[in-house]
């Protein structure tokens, strides 16, 4: 996991007018809480909190916040954006330990290209995150799955992903990832008004009663 440091500067003044200033200001309006401490709200940096949760890690960076208290780790929980404008708004920091187990999401990512894809079948992912528990500093910042192997019909569980020694997972080992679906076959429709129409000639003719007229060559 990477590791990142911010100013944490404690505020006293709360309410909506205040946080708008701060954010005017380029601070986000933060609260930090956590082992049995008491609550603190505090402002940080906003384009420098931004560019760590934009990073590899996201809100797995372990973030250490500098403040008149003295250092504290802490990851970042509860983001909050502009459902327009996708700034930040306000955001929880969790204190964390560095020798204290910690639970967090990590991304599912797949390398390679499936041969059952390559064959024209369909990679359909249902599970995107992961679950896992270690310390902290070894949070992964992905769990990395090669797929290159399979073929149309298999399938990837839980139980199939590798993680570090050091990582355990949480998230249920049967529940499914992803697999290679076949192809879907859209059968072609003659064109409407066709079909119909060969048929109405042909029911014309018998009711007529008369046969196809002779071509040329059977006449001479």
């Amino acid at each position: 996991m990477s590791d990142a440091t911010l100013i944490a500067q404690k505020r006293t003044e709360t309410g909506s007018g205040v946080a708008r200033r701060l954010r005017r200001a380029g601070r986000v309006p933060a609260v930090v809480y956590g082992l049995d401490a008491g609550t603190v709200s505090v402002t940080v940096p906003a384009h420098e909190l931004d560019h760590i949760l934009h990073s590899a890690s996201g809100s797995n960076t372990l973030i250490t916040l500098k403040g008149d208290d003295g250092d504290q780790l802490a990851l970042a929980r509860q983001i909050h954006r502009h459902p327009v404008r996708g700034t930040l708004i306000h955001v929880d920091f969790i204190r964390v330990r560095a020798d204290q187990a910690i639970q967090a999401e990590v991304t599912i990512t797949f390398t390679g290209e499936a041969e059952g894809v390559r064959e024209g079948g369909i990679l359909e992912q249902s599970l995107f995150t992961l679950t896992v528990e270690a310390l902290p500093r070894d949070i992964p910042n992905a769990i990395e799955h090669d797929i290159t192997p399979l073929v149309i019909g298999d399938s990837i569980h839980v139980s199939d992903l590798s993680v570090p020694s050091a990582v355990t997972i949480v998230t249920d080992p049967e529940t499914a990832v992803a697999h290679i679906s076949q192809p879907r076959v859209v059968e072609e429709e003659a064109p409407e008004g066709e079909e119909g129409e060969a048929a109405e000639g042909g029911e014309a003719a018998a009711e007529s009663g008369e046969a196809p007229a002779a071509s040329d060559e059977s006449s001479e």
